[in-house]
């Protein structure tokens, strides 16, 4: 099969594969936050600004989580539920990011310019 190639068909690869990895960057790349949303049991329990590091007891059924934003990023630190997805997502960074803590219903959503390209807002 190689033997069929020719010379312009390696460079139609070469542009296809640098368009497809350029598109992948300009649109699954969210803008850069300016604020955090934090909700507890749905409803909006507070907006930070991410220029100022700080840590946030955010109330939930379970107990309280700790939600920390240092060096205009974001992240739950602790939560009681039992399988800690939340804080193991880590950093949030770029607009449209989330992190979420179902039994305790708590989230943290990065809010700003542009967010990033998923499912859900195409």
């Amino acid at each position: 099969m190689l033997q069929h190639i020719k010379p312009g068909d390696y460079l139609t690869l070469l542009v296809g594969g640098l368009c497809t990895i350029w598109i992948t960057l300009t649109v699954w790349s969210g803008g850069a936050a300016d604020k955090a949303i934090i909700r507890s049991g749905g409803k909006v329990f507070r907006e930070v600004p991410l220029s100022r590091d700080q840590q946030i007891e955010v109330p939930g059924p379970l107990g309280t989580s700790i939600v920390t934003i240092e060096k205009r990023r974001a992240r739950i630190t602790s939560d009681p539920s039992p399988r800690q997805y939340c804080v193991r997502q880590g950093w949030l960074q770029q607009a449209g990011e989330i992190a979420i803590c179902l039994p305790n219903e708590v989230s943290v959503e990065l809010s700003g310019g542009q967010k990033k390209y998923d499912s859900l807002n195409y």
